[in-house]
């Protein structure tokens, strides 16, 4: 089995309106998105060409697209939105998603509140890959 490489993008920030309160909707505020895909790399290193690699800049403005649409309550929900953009690519294996709400509504001193979701591609999706 091929080793698995990683493509990573850290710190996108978006301006969403996501949150369980009416004035976290009405207002919104700035989410900051890390990504790391696990897919082999071998192929893009080979050909050096980006057809054969997930095109990043893409990947940036479809997770900006998701982060900045339709609202959702939890941070939990709106990273599984953001894990499904990256598995879009059949040749990502797998996904971390970190959601950053370094604004979130709470009335103490803290540097960042986060979610992190792990998704890999389901056996079924590989083998609908395979055939």
């Amino acid at each position: 089995m091929e080793s698995l490489d990683e493509i990573v993008l850290t710190g996108l920030t978006v301006f969403g309106r996501h949150g369980v309160f009416e004035h976290e909707r009405r207002d919104g505020q700035e989410f900051t998105i890390d990504l790391r895909l696990r897919m082999s790399l071998a192929q893009a290193a080979a050909s050096d060409d980006v057809v054969d690699t997930v095109h990043y800049g893409e990947l940036a403005e479809k997770v900006a697209a998701v982060v900045a649409g339709e609202p959702v309550n939890l941070i939990e929900a709106l990273a599984e939105r953001i894990a499904a953009v990256g598995l879009e690519d059949r040749r990502v294996q797998d996904v971390v998603v970190t959601v950053h709400k370094p604004h979130a509504p709470i009335p103490l001193n803290f540097a960042d509140v986060a979610v992190i979701v792990h998704r890999r591609r389901t056996p079924d999706a590989l083998e609908d890959t395979i055939r």
